[in-house]
């Protein structure tokens, strides 16, 4: 009888998180339990709650910012903190959100394809997402933007649910400043050739309301959205004109 082989934990959890104490636990205890998951590091971005001392009760190791330095900051401090902890191999990086709860054990379908190396990077596709508001203005911004510059139309492009290899995620480096940050993303690795696919899951998380809160940061989205199409459109521009010219040279004169 041939010996079971299990496969080598190879993917880590990076969950920035504000004032998420309600839920951050049930998000942790979900994502240690994920396919290939061995290390799962919670962002603790200025939290005013207890949110660092549940995720660490829950059995995340915590990273803590002194103030809040927005999503993108998490995120890179999240990918420093798993890099520190690598061996030889590095990990996988599957980002989530702090307030999916129990519905963050969907991840698993985010991972596999990363895992058997047929994606660099998947970005999930909440099935309840239009419900929820999905056609706003930031999605459309960013849909527009994102399939101006490489062609690629995604159908959630704000989506932060992504699992990607270690080399995708440095290919992506500087990230996009704060909201802009899935939006940057993806442009840099499509025009650099890696591979993006979109995968439905099951899960859920908070929806935005429509208070002065929730108004102020689909404000902040459209800005950092913004600005992040706007700082890859000239690179973009040069580099397909710069193959029109290497075409144009390789053409034979008549």
């Amino acid at each position: 009888m041939s010996e079971l082989v299990v496969p080598t934990p190879d993917t880590a959890v990076v969950i920035p998180a504000k004032d998420e104490a309600d839920r951050i636990g049930a998000t942790v205890t979900a994502a240690l339990k994920l396919p290939g998951v061995d290390l799962v590091v919670v962002v603790d971005d200025g939290s005013a709650d207890e949110t660092g001392r549940v995720a660490r009760a829950a059995g995340a190791r915590v990273v803590r910012h002194s103030r809040n330095k927005g999503k993108a900051a998490a995120m890179e401090s999240g990918a420093e903190a798993v890099q520190l902890l690598d061996e030889d191999v590095p990990r996988n990086l599957l980002f989530l959100d702090a307030d999916l709860g129990e519905t963050a054990s969907a991840a698993h379908a985010l991972i596999t394809p990363v895992r058997a190396g047929a994606a660099d990077m998947t970005i999930a596709v909440f099935a309840t997402r239009v419900k929820l508001g999905g056609h706003g203005i930031v999605v459309r911004l960013a849909r527009d933007g994102i399939k101006r510059l490489t062609g690629w139309e995604p159908a959630q492009p704000l989506n932060g649910q992504r699992c990607l290899t270690r080399a995708a995620f440095e290919a992506a480096q500087p990230l996009a400043h704060g909201f802009g940050v899935e939006t940057g993303m993806t442009i840099d690795l499509l025009t650099k050739r890696f591979r993006v696919v979109e995968v439905e899951v099951e899960m859920a998380h908070r929806a935005t309301g429509t208070d002065w809160r929730a108004q102020m940061h689909r404000a902040k989205q459209f800005r950092d959205v913004g600005r992040a199409l706007a700082a890859r459109e000239p690179a973009i521009k040069h580099g397909r004109e710069a193959i029109k010219q290497g075409k144009d040279a390789l053409r034979p004169r008549p």
